[in-house]
C-alpha cells in the first residue's frame, strides 16, 4: 500500500473518532477520492479492527470518553471566561435564570456572584459552590441523580422540579453541536433534560467554545427549537466562517465573543 493510501486511511480513522461518524460521502468529497475508494478503505480498516461498519460509513469502534468536569475546566478556559462575560451582560435584574452544567456555566456562575435581585435554577454543582455566597442571587438546585464524570443532576426528580419553573433565559453548554442535529452529549438523560430546559425558557442560549461547533463525539441528541433566531449560539473568536456557516444559514442569532489578549 502506498504512503498516499496510507495516510488516507489514517485520516478517516481520526475523523471517525472526533466527529463519531464519518459517511462515505462526506469523506470522498473531503479527502478528494471517489466513493468506491472509500468504501475499500473502510473494508481495508474494519479487517484491521480500526473501524466499525455502519449504513453508508463507518464509526470508531471505541467510544469518544466523556471528559470529566475537572478536565473540562482547564480547557479554553479564556475563551470560557469571556463567553461567560458575554452572557452575564445578557441578564436583567428581577429574572429567573437557569443554568446548566458544565464549565462555562459554571464560569458564568462565577460572573452572577455579585448580581443583585437575581433568581438563578442549576443543575449544576460547580455553578452551586460559585454562588453559595452570593447575597444578591437567590439559588434553586434542580436536584436529582448526580452524574459523577459531569457534576450535574439528571432524571426523573431533576425533570419534576424543572416543570415547576419558568425561565425568562436559560443558559446550557455542550460536548458538541451541528446546525442539523443539534446539541450532542454522553447520554440520553442529558438530552431529554436540556430539551426540557429549552421548553421552560423564554430565551435560550447555547455556550460552547469554538472547537465544539460541528463534533459529534456520542451519539445522543437534543434538538434545537427550528424557528430562525429562536435560539442564540455564543462562542469565541476562534470559530472559523466555515464552522458558523451552516448554523447562520438555518437562521441561528450566532455571537462571536472575542479573547482578551
Amino acid at each position: 500500500m502506498g504512503r498516499a493510501a496510507q495516510a488516507r486511511r489514517d485520516e478517516i480513522v481520526r475523523l471517525a473518532t472526533t466527529t463519531g461518524l464519518a459517511s462515505v460521502e462526506e469523506l470522498s468529497a473531503q479527502l478528494g477520492v471517489t466513493a468506491s475508494t472509500i468504501r475499500r478503505d473502510l473494508a481495508h480498516l474494519k479487517a484491521a479492527g480500526l473501524l466499525a461498519r455502519t449504513y453508508g460509513g463507518a464509526m470508531a469502534v471505541v467510544t469518544h470518553p466523556e471528559a470529566t468536569l475537572r478536565q473540562r475546566i482547564g480547557e479554553a478556559f479564556e475563551a470560557k471566561r469571556a463567553i461567560a462575560a458575554w452572557a452575564a451582560a445578557q441578564i436583567r435584574p428581577g429574572e429567573t435564570v437557569l443554568l446548566d452544567s458544565g464549565s462555562t456555566t459554571g464560569a458564568l456562575a462565577h460572573e452572577l456572584r455579585h448580581a443583585v435581585d437575581l433568581t438563578v435554577a442549576t443543575t449544576g454543582l460547580n455553578a452551586l459552590q460559585e454562588l453559595a455566597g452570593a447575597t444578591g442571587v437567590h439559588v434553586e438546585c434542580l436536584g436529582g441523580t448526580l452524574r459523577q464524570v459531569s457534576q450535574g443532576f439528571v432524571g426523573p426528580l431533576a425533570e419534576a422540579a424543572l416543570s415547576r419553573m419558568t425561565f425568562d433565559r436559560a443558559f446550557l453548554g455542550a460536548d458538541g453541536v451541528t446546525a442539523e442535529e443539534g446539541i450532542c452529549e454522553a447520554s440520553l438523560q442529558q438530552t431529554r433534560f436540556k430539551e426540557l430546559m429549552m421548553e421552560r425558557s423564554r430565551h435560550v442560549y447555547l455556550l460552547v467554545h469554538a472547537a465544539k461547533l460541528g463534533r459529534r463525539p456520542f451519539h445522543a441528541w437534543a434538538r434545537m427549537p427550528d424557528a430562525p433566531g429562536a435560539w442564540t449560539l455564543v462562542t469565541d473568536a476562534s470559530a472559523t466562517e466555515e464552522s458558523l456557516k451552516p448554523f447562520t444559514a438555518r437562521g441561528v442569532r450566532t455571537v462571536v465573543v472575542a479573547i482578551p489578549s
